[in-house]
């Protein structure tokens, strides 16, 4: 993904600052040679972010004086910006790509997007305190809407993401889920979610083992993993069952991937294991480097695949078979049902899921098989 223009994230951080009310009760913003300090860029950059935020009504440049919020008070800037409640979105590249064509998305349509706290986004995981914080400050901003992929990877994820969901409803900011619901798979909210089609996925990556030849599955998951993975494991098992091959009591490995015990569970001797799933591709990624120290190899001793298709995935030791998620069109889909939720807030709660695809690489194996009827 592109790196944002310097006057794009300049006028981005100059509207959350507007929205949190730093300016008032004057209203007036730093000068552009304070700005130019600030940011460390020259003065035509400066002088385009300002002129985005002036061609959008929220500010007005006074000849003299210097620049000025048009108005003050945040309701009315609010009507033009959105929030981000995204714990993973500093280390998930998958939430870091709808997030930015989010923010492209927005800038087209004259909204601005609230990324909370300081700094434009989080450069780490969100932690629950954090989030509630985040959902005060859009709450006092009265941000028009908010999207919101909920907690995974811990116990009370549940209860947190319900009270979160909850409070920015009372407040009357609408929410879109991204990725996953607020519960377990495959009960569904009352908001609305947008996300690719998690039970298609685990489908495809199991039929397409099964087509290679493989006959015993196994899929890795980490502990407390979001509603998502419930739903891609239940796509692989009836992919499975379809096939009518039996699935194991021990089918769901739950486990860390680093763990060089959890790996070595994989190879235990009578149960044959031709493959693993992994719940998404960095699961897969820390397994393949476990399994070397291991001294399993990967495709030959035992085929793998991932779920999401990063940036990585093709340049690993042994690229990755995987499901590509849809970033650019999931964003586009969430926005698109984020106006229409504003547009008309009776409408009944949506489930919009975008369709995957599998992207055939060495770690299932593919190649082997091809290279084997090469040389009979």
């Amino acid at each position: 993904m592109p790196e944002e223009p310097k006057h794009h994230r300049i006028a981005r951080e100059l509207l959350t600052e507007i929205v949190a009310g730093k300016y008032a009760p004057s209203g007036r913003l730093p000068s552009e040679a304070q700005l130019v300090a600030r940011f460390d860029v020259s003065r035509p950059t400066v002088g385009r972010a300002l002129r985005n935020l002036q061609d959008q009504g929220l500010i007005e440049r006074r000849v003299g004086s210097g620049t000025y919020v048009r108005n003050p008070s945040t309701r009315d800037v609010s009507a033009h910006q959105f929030g981000v409640l995204i714990p993973g979105l500093g280390t998930t590249e998958v939430f870091e790509a709808i997030c930015g064509e989010l923010a492209s998305l927005a800038r087209v349509h004259g909204y601005g997007l609230l990324w909370g706290g300081d700094r434009p986004r989080p450069r780490g995981d969100v932690s629950i305190e954090d989030a509630a914080e985040l959902c005060e400050q859009f709450i006092r901003c009265q941000v028009a809407g908010v999207f919101f992929a909920p907690f995974e990877h811990t116990a009370q994820r549940e209860e947190v993401n319900r009270s979160l969901a909850d409070r920015l409803r009372r407040a009357g900011i609408a929410v879109v889920l991204l990725d996953r619901d607020l519960g377990s798979f495959p009960t569904r909210s009352e908001f609305d979610l947008v996300g690719v089609d998690n039970f298609a996925g685990g489908y495809t990556l199991a039929e397409h083992l099964l087509k290679l030849g493989c006959r015993q599955l196994a899929f890795a998951v980490r502990p407390h993993s979001a509603p998502t993975v419930n739903a891609r494991v239940a796509g692989a098992r009836e992919a499975i069952l379809n096939r009518g091959f039996p699935t194991s009591a021990r089918f769901v490995r739950v486990g860390d991937p680093d763990d060089l015990a959890f790996a070595r569970d994989f190879t235990k001797r009578g149960e044959d294991l031709d493959a693993v799933i992994c719940a998404n591709d960095d699961i897969a990624a820390r397994l393949l480097r476990t399994f070397g120290k291991a001294g399993v190899r990967v495709p030959e001793t035992l085929r793998l695949v991932g779920f999401d298709d990063v940036r990585y995935a093709s340049i690993l030791s042994v690229p990755l078979t995987t499901i590509h998620q849809p970033c650019r069109e999931i964003a586009a889909v969430a926005f698109k049902t984020m106006t229409d939720r504003l547009s008309d807030p009776a409408l009944p709660p949506r489930g919009l899921t975008l369709t995957p695809r599998l992207v055939v690489r060495e770690s299932c194996g593919a190649y082997l098989v091809k290279l084997n009827e090469l040389s009979k």
